[in-house]
């Protein structure tokens, strides 16, 4: 399947594989088998037994089964169960460009031989059954596999209770005692942090008394191991029994395993320093875990010097508690979802609500800081971080939106991330933020003006007018009041783009160019690139003169100020300007060039509309054949983003023109050939050729 046909996909984080797997062979063909006999899946066993890590190997191993792959979306981060069926939807790839992401995905599904594995379902149970429920009923082919704590409950659900690891019995030679898989985890654990560690006759017995205090629990036994970077084996079995012995003698008829991990992260917890065990807890409030600077921002105080935040950083790296992630913008600090469980319930209520404050008022920063609605030469850089940093941000406005002193700081965060939402084809998240911060902000409150500005646009390109329309209203409303007037530009941007959506081209280039000179009149540079865009892209059928001056115009102030990502955005809307002044060899070239930038910055809506374009253009040229394999490619694509050129003015004509033509230029069936291989695998769009 090529690149083209999947498209870029903006996924969500994968689980971490922080180390080798070990063992399990028996659990992993047992799932294998089960899933060649039932559509659903579900892995289930106490925290810390190793369900994520299983349901990982045993996708890696059925990749080539499913001929439309296998996709994996983490559920751990996600906490508001409205925002599922889009994050699952986003996951894959897909942009929520209708009001209704469940529909859109399981329209996506339909046809689609998958396996999608839904991880960390436990606490978002009941929305995680009613998806599956859905999606299994409405795609056929599809199956899924899940992790929990408990069983979904649908129908045709099949269990695998994940077990510990086996354990060796008392007595067992060293030669039996290296064959179980929870021996075989912690010499390889311990090996990474003692060097030449391994299992010989002398310490065969203490390794089999470790592992059977530690119940086999893969996370215990990880904790347990690296405790031999400061003290010897023997030391480490005597600790681990003497505190169990305590807990048994607390409940005679034993200890069940999730005590016995509890126990172990309690042990663990009091191996750390107070600085330590501080910074844990507070770590625990960042569910995408944090970087360096983020730690110390929010972090240090109380307890904890800002100056030691990085050396307390890597002792708890040491222990295993935290994950530290090297990438192109450094180490990134995480927990396995398990160990960030029990820092939430070290973090003491007091701290939580001093922290609290430090939390949001970082994340407002980082979002400001970082909008991408600006002309700037990072404009790449800063909606990758924004996408890595979405989990925490998502923290930020939960706790915002939960407490009426900081309701309106949510709304401004969610406003401020107006570009993000519409570039992720988050555009149900972005609304579901917005509408519920709007729900508790009064109409007085000035923040209410921008964010009704940017809830409508959302809802715009969503095509739900019955929302958008009224919402626009109120915005246009509070603009002419005293203290607003700055929203009044924007406010009738989105009536020109909403005029253009009902039919009404000349009004929406009207209000487009009013909107545009008010902009010019306050100097605000970054607004006007984007009204140039919309002018150019919207108004292309209506007056392609004008629109191509537009394109120009936006063309050469992104190149002024090295902004790639608007640089893209101006060569689209110029190329389709230019398309419709009939010249098509520049189109063709403006648009090709924008292609191979979409597909290297994961830009799916960008790509979508340049294949449709580039199948225009074939067509213009005479290559009929690949003009129906390009318009094959975008159906794809424009099925996967949620809409189709009918929603757009500025494609629909030439769409079903280049149709019409291939058509009757091919005859029905070399045309329907052509266009489902296209739409099946897609195409190369760089400079115009085929694959």
């Amino acid at each position: 399947m090529s690149r083209t046909e999947r498209g870029p996909v903006a996924r969500t984080e994968p689980p971490m594989e922080v180390s080798t797997f070990v063992g399990r062979r028996r659990e992993v063909s047992e799932a294998r088998r089960m899933l060649s006999r039932t559509r659903l899946l579900t892995l289930t066993g106490v925290g810390g037994v190793g369900k994520t890590r299983l349901a990982v190997r045993v996708a890696e191993t059925l990749g080539r089964t499913y001929k439309d792959g296998v996709e994996t979306v983490e559920l751990a981060t996600l906490e508001a169960g409205d925002l599922l069926a889009p994050t699952v939807a986003a996951a894959l790839g897909l942009r929520d460009a209708g009001p209704d992401p469940l529909t859109m995905l399981a329209d996506y599904l339909a046809d689609k031989r998958m396996l999608l594995v839904l991880d960390n379902c436990e606490h978002l149970l009941e929305d995680c059954a009613r998806l599956v429920d859905q999606l299994l009923r409405r795609a056929p082919r599809l199956r899924i596999l899940a992790t929990s704590r408990q069983t979904l409950g649908v129908s045709g659900e099949q269990v695998l209770a994940v077990p510990s690891l086996p354990v060796p019995d008392d007595g067992h030679r060293p030669r039996d005692i290296a064959r179980h898989d929870s021996i075989r985890l912690f010499v390889d654990r311990a090996a990474s942090v003692w060097p030449g560690f391994s299992l010989h006759a002398k310490n065969a017995a203490c390794l089999a008394r470790l592992a059977q205090r530690l119940e086999g629990i893969p996370l215990a036994i990880e904790l347990a191991a690296v405790r031999l970077r400061t003290v010897p084996l023997e030391q480490l079995t005597q600790e681990v029994e003497e505190r169990f012995d305590v807990l048994a003698r607390e409940s005679p008829t034993g200890l069940p395993r999730h005590r016995t991990l509890r126990a172990t992260m309690d042990w663990s917890f009091d191996l750390c320093s107070p600085a330590e065990q501080r910074l844990w807890a507070r770590l625990s409030m960042f569910p995408g875990g944090a970087d360096l600077d983020t730690a110390e921002a929010v972090c240090a105080g109380d307890g904890i010097d800002r100056a030691d935040v990085i050396d307390l950083l890597t002792g708890l790296v040491d222990k295993s508690v935290l994950v530290g992630e090297h990438g192109e913008s450094g180490v990134r600090y995480r927990m396995l979802e398990s160990v960030r469980a029990y820092g939430c319930e070290r973090l003491e209520s007091s701290e939580a609500r001093a922290l609290r404050g430090r939390y949001i008022d970082h994340y407002r920063d980082v979002v400001e800081r970082h909008r991408i609605d600006r002309i700037v030469p990072d404009q790449l850089e800063r909606y990758r971080l924004l996408r890595r940093e979405l989990p925490n941000v998502r923290a930020a406005l939960a706790m915002c939106l939960s407490e009426p002193s900081t309701v309106v700081e949510g709304l401004e965060i969610a406003t401020a991330m107006w570009l993000y939402w519409l570039l992720a084809g988050s555009l149900t998240e972005g609304r579901y933020w917005l509408e519920r911060g709007l729900d508790l902000v009064p109409g007085a409150v000035g923040a209410r003006a921008m964010a009704l500005w940017v809830d409508s646009t959302l809802a715009l390109r969503q095509g739900d007018l019955a929302v958008a329309m009224p919402r626009l209203e109120e915005c246009h409303t509070m603009a002419r009041q005293a203290g607003n007037e700055g929203v009044l530009p924007f406010a009738i941007r989105t009536s020109g783009l909403a005029a253009f959506s009902t039919g009404d081209a000349p009004r929406g280039l009207a209000l487009l160019e009013e909107s545009l000179a008010l902009h010019r009149a306050t100097g605000d540079i970054d607004s006007v690139a984007f009204n140039l865009y919309y002018a150019a892209a919207y108004g292309s059928m209506e007056d392609p003169a004008r629109a191509a001056r537009f394109g120009e115009e936006l063309l050469a102030l992104c190149e002024t100020h090295h902004a790639s990502m608007s640089r893209s955005h101006a060569q689209l809307s110029l190329g389709i300007a230019v398309w419709n002044l009939g010249d098509c060899r520049r189109a063709e070239a403006l648009v090709s060039e924008v292609a191979e930038f979409a597909q290297e910055i994961n830009d799916r809506w960008t790509l979508t509309q340049c294949l449709e374009v580039l199948a225009w253009t074939a067509g213009a040229r005479g290559d009929h054949e690949r003009a129906a394999r390009m318009l094959g490619a975008a159906h794809a694509l424009w099925q996967a983003v949620g809409t189709s050129p009918a929603r757009l003015g500025y494609h629909a004509r030439w769409h079903e023109r280049c149709a019409e033509q291939s058509r009757q230029k091919l005859g029905e069936r070399a045309f329907t050939a052509a266009f489902r291989d296209g739409a099946r695998h897609g195409l190369e769009p760089a400079n115009g050729r085929g694959r």
